[in-house]
């Protein structure tokens, strides 16, 4: 089978010398492989995604020469499928409507003392997955703002079966999604999370390596929890290294990371920028 990787950034800033990084990884490896790089843009978020960054996303890898094969999937073009997805794990009842504010919830865990930390932080006390059906159907009948949760307890004893694990590196790693706790899966504002997002388009896409920040390695115990859920292959995945600036911290937009547009102007060259990335340069 062919080697089908994608590089997927969201279009909240411009692209930096992390994004060249990343984006350089996923293409060599479809390249070597005689294989295919798909881009992915992952606007999902109403207010921080902005169509002048996606579409200098896109000029920025062209002028780099990382060229990509087919169409751009664009995830707010989307959102009927990741709809279709929670309404298929609702029907299951592996999904449950959350009404809490993240406001409550801090709360809840403050007075709960020392609650159990996952890999995004503290875990999701479970405050609306002991409600009553019928409390629950009341609460959305009156127009109640609420997100989807995974409940992830049933959905681990749905998946049941072989042991769940992916590869890393080409080494297997045992998969442990509780670690999460119940993540959400639809925001209040979209029918979407990353999570869903990105499990139901590197299925729907294809995708059979994924190449990303070594930051998303924890997030992969939960992905592969939905890829059983939903019947979607397992891809291989590769993590890299963060690149990190001259302070030692990873590069990053809020950090205000050099945009490769801003190289551009500087006069560095496409191949100067590609050879910063790619052996993991810093930025001075």
């Amino acid at each position: 089978m062919a080697v089908v990787t994608r590089f997927a950034p969201s279009p909240t800033g411009f692209l930096h010398l992390g994004h060249v990084h990343a984006a350089w990884i996923a293409w060599d490896e479809a390249r070597r492989a005689g294989g295919r790089f798909l881009v992915r843009l992952e606007d999902i978020d109403p207010e921080r995604c902005r169509p002048a960054c996606a579409t200098a996303a896109l000029e920025d890898l062209a002028w780099l020469g990382l060229h990509w094969d087919g169409d751009v999937r664009m995830q707010s073009e989307h959102f009927s499928e990741y709809r279709g997805v929670l309404d298929e794990l609702a029907a299951r009842r592996l999904v449950y409507p959350c009404f809490c504010s993240r406001t409550a919830i801090a709360r809840e865990i403050a007075a709960a003392g020392a609650a159990p930390h996952g890999a995004e932080g503290p875990i999701y006390p479970g405050t609306c997955r002991r409600l009553r059906a019928d409390e629950r159907a009341a609460r959305i009948a009156r127009g109640a703002p609420h997100a989807w949760r995974l409940d992830v307890a049933a959905s681990l004893a749905e998946a049941g079966g072989a042991p769940l694990g992916f590869r890393e590196h080409g080494a297997s790693v045992a998969a442990d999604p509780a670690r999460f706790g119940d993540v959400v899966l639809g925001r209040r504002d979209v029918p979407a999370s990353y999570h869903l997002c990105v499990t139901h388009d590197d299925a729907a896409q294809g995708v059979s390596l994924v190449t990303r920040a070594d930051d998303l390695l924890p997030a992969t115990h939960l992905h592969v929890l939905l890829q059983r859920l939903m019947g979607w292959p397992t891809p291989n995945y590769a993590h890299h290294r963060l690149l990190t600036g001259s302070d030692g911290a990873r590069l990053s937009k809020r950090g205000g990371a050099s945009a490769v547009r801003d190289l551009r102007v500087r006069g560095v060259s496409a191949d100067e920028v590609l050879r910063m990335a790619s052996a993991g340069s810093r930025e001075d």
